[in-house]
């Protein structure tokens, strides 16, 4: 496999342990990950997606303020000319009552997939290769499920 994911936490948040998981995850998985780390702006983000041809993005945000940060991200990509994937999870809005609510607003304002801060890795793996039309070997699939 040779899929490229650009990885990352946006805006001011310095939360690092939780990509740090899914980066080692999704490179386990076979995908070439960069990990812009923490406090990526929007701009990184897709800087990283054309230097490195990102077939998908992944943005991570803890600290609540991702609506904030993610308003006119889905545009600068198009401005950008282009179409990568794009998914966020975390602890996306604060005061965050109900899920069901945040991921609507989160896939109006363009995102694929919108996952919550209780998301195993594997979870995102999984929609992620399904998305690309990755298939997994059983052997794969055993691995990643225990």
């Amino acid at each position: 496999m040779s899929a490229t994911v650009i990885l990352g936490v946006i805006g001011s948040d310095a939360h690092a342990v939780g990509i740090t998981i899914l980066e080692q995850a999704l490179s386990t998985a076979g995908f070439e990950v960069v990990n812009l780390g923490v406090q990526s702006s929007q701009q990184e983000f897709i800087s990283a997606a054309q230097a490195h041809e990102g077939d998908a993005v992944l943005v991570s945000s803890l600290y609540g303020h991702a609506e904030q940060d993610c308003r006119g991200f889905h545009e600068a990509i198009e401005e950008a000319d282009i179409d990568p994937i794009t998914y966020i999870g975390g602890n996306l809005a604060v005061g965050q009552d109900d899920f069901e609510e945040t991921r609507d607003c989160f896939r109006e304002m363009g995102f694929d997939r919108v996952f919550d801060s209780e998301t195993k890795p594997t979870e995102a793996i999984a929609a992620l290769k399904a998305d690309m039309n990755i298939a997994e070997s059983e052997a794969e699939r055993a691995r990643l499920t225990t």
